[in-house]
């Protein structure tokens, strides 16, 4: 039985947490200042994260390597086992083409990419992480944003940064609930909390995307449509959060900020459309206000530099664009090409019925993982050998299910449908092993009390704790890839610093959560994601450097709101 002793260097805590930032430090130098292949950095972190564990901890070098099996089991279920199956029904709709219909359809909307990538991206992608999360919507989004025409490591950052705002109530509010568990405190109570700060970054993130693509050039261009979306899916947010439901929090969200898109879209245009050529070069068209008429830009013509592949059997933009020329969908076309994601949502709201869920629940089994035997800091039993297998109830099973129902909708023989699952699998090889190794480090870190240490130490500081509670969650979502488990990490302990630092204990345990959703555009695995779903695979260095700055900087903002909330700003809290 192995208990952690968390100032195990010379019974400095300070000491022994430099000792356990050198796995975190390691990884994202090998990402971002040496743009080492993403799979390769988290193999040689996880090697760091041993031999501290094995070295400065004494943690027996067989309940390590246990831990180590525990996590990369669990990065592959039911993380992967969700991102896989979800890039699976987007592969059968490229296979039948009603990929390009829903592109198309996504374009008639506006023939601006600026605008394309809000709605796509953020109101989308935020629909996408409320039912699933765990790196769906940046595995979809990022690969309908190269297919609109961005360049892939643009269209994978555009992805990354907008999977922000929605995290903290993903997956049906999860990260929530398992926040709730963990601390003792109310579950409604967090959501209200967490419900007047990540709507702050949704003011924001409409603009940063923009931004990304168009500099502030384009945040001038299009703000009455970041505004009214931002504003939209914050109000939203906040309501449905405060007042009527958190596990509906970003359905409605989402949907509420795309409906004010498209309605916006009705009276008002950018002056000029931004389009992207495929050779880099910016192509604007004049666009008329309150539905004047647009003149058509023709991207990726004959003989221009042919574009990254975009996922499997999609073809390049030129090879697209080839294919719009002339093309006009049915109706029943672009119904069919919306099915499968109407389906997903109809899957997911089914299974939160609650005579479902329960039925579903019941299949759930939990098993002490073999061999390891683990104690807390504080002498108590660990839960983290406890291993819980969701097999019916995981949304990658639900995505499953909507696949399988998908097939006859999409008319894709069951070949196909195979043959795009076997795909996919060769698809996301690189990205696999990444999230395996991480979170395999992830396990090693809070098992042998690396994190705790780290927490520790940071919980120091007294009532300026108030500040880094929110970098504390955004640690835990850097390593782990995951608000939930930051919040299964972090949760406890956020509520014992603010007992220590005479601070709501409530605030912190929701500020771990609020941050947390910053550190996921950072993460390897996200990272690793995005990259595999682009085409761009080894490049994570590459977009690392180019989310890291957002990421930091949404960060010191999240940090001041909660300072502020801890005293002067106290008011803004239920």
């Amino acid at each position: 039985m192995y208990r952690p002793v968390l100032d195990a260097l010379s019974g400095s805590l300070a000491l022994t947490a430099l000792v356990a930032m050198l796995p975190l430090l390691t990884l994202f130098i090998l990402l971002g200042v040496l743009r080492m292949t993403a799979w390769k950095a988290a193999l040689i972190s996880l090697v760091v994260s041993l031999a501290v564990a094995i070295f400065a901890y004494s943690m027996p070098a067989g309940q390590a390597l246990l831990a180590s099996t525990e996590g990369a089991i669990f990065g592959f279920f039911p993380i992967l086992f969700i991102v896989i199956n979800a890039i699976w029904i987007y592969n059968m709709t490229v296979v039948t083409g009603h990929f390009d219909v829903l592109r198309r359809s996504f374009a008639k909307i506006s023939d601006d990419q600026r605008i394309q990538a809000v709605i796509v991206a953020f109101c989308f992608g935020a629909l996408l992480e409320a039912l699933a999360g765990f790196g769906t919507p940046v595995a979809i989004t990022s690969v309908m944003l190269i297919a609109l025409g961005l360049k892939p490591i643009k269209a994978a950052v555009v992805a990354l940064v907008a999977n922000t705002a929605p995290v903290a109530f993903g997956a049906l509010a999860i990260p929530i609930t398992t926040l709730a568990t963990v601390s003792g405190i109310d579950e409604h109570h967090l959501a209200q909390i967490v419900g007047r700060q990540t709507p702050l970054l949704a003011l924001f993130v409409p603009m940063a995307l923009v931004f990304i693509i168009d500099k502030g050039r384009g945040v001038r261009a299009t703000l009455p449509a970041t505004l009214t979306c931002g504003i939209t899916f914050a109000f939203a947010q906040f309501v449905t959060s405060n007042f009527i439901s958190t596990q509906l929090t970003d359905i409605v969200a989402s949907l509420a900020a795309a409906a004010s898109m498209v309605l916006l879209l009705r009276v008002w245009r950018p002056v000029a459309a931004y389009v992207e050529a495929p050779e880099g070069q910016t192509v604007f068209s004049e666009s008329g206000i309150h539905g004047g008429s647009r003149a058509s830009v023709a991207v990726g013509a004959a003989g221009d530099k042919p574009d990254h592949p975009i996922g499997q059997g999609a073809g390049t933009v030129a090879e697209m664009a080839a294919r719009d020329r002339g093309h006009d969908d049915s109706g029943t076309e672009v119904l069919k090409a919306y099915a499968p994601y109407l389906i997903i949502i109809a899957v997911f709201a089914i299974a939160q019925i609650p005579a479902i869920r329960d039925a579903l629940a019941a299949a759930t089994v939990k098993f002490q993982w073999p061999g390891l035997h683990l104690q807390s800091a504080s002498g108590k039993p660990s839960k983290i050998p406890t291993f819980t297998l969701n097999w019916l109830a995981s949304p990658g099973t639900l995505l499953i299910v909507a696949g399988l129902i998908t097939i006859p909708f999409l008319g894709v023989s069951l070949a196909k449908a195979f043959g795009a699952y076997l795909d996919t699998y060769r698809q996301l090889k690189f990205a696999i092993i990444t999230v395996m190794a991480v979170l395999a480090l992830a396990y090693v870190m809070n098992s042998s009390g690396q994190t705790s240490t780290l927490g520790l130490w940071m919980a120091g500081a007294g009532s300026a704790f108030a500040f880094f509670s929110p970098i504390l969650g955004w640690l835990g979502v850097g390593v782990t890839g995951s608000d939930t488990s930051s919040n299964s990490l972090f949760g406890a302990l956020q509520v014992s610093a603010a007992n220590k630092a005479g601070l709501s204990p409530a605030l912190m345990a929701a500020s771990n959560s609020s941050g947390g959703v910053l550190g996921k555009m950072i993460s390897p695995q996200n990272l690793a994601i995005a990259a595999a779903a682009v085409g761009m695979s080894g490049k994570e260095g590459d977009i690392f450097r180019k989310v890291i700055g957002w990421s930091l900087g949404f960060l010191l903002l999240m940090g001041a709101l909660v300072y502020l909330q801890s005293n002067v700003l106290s008011w803004m809290l239920p």
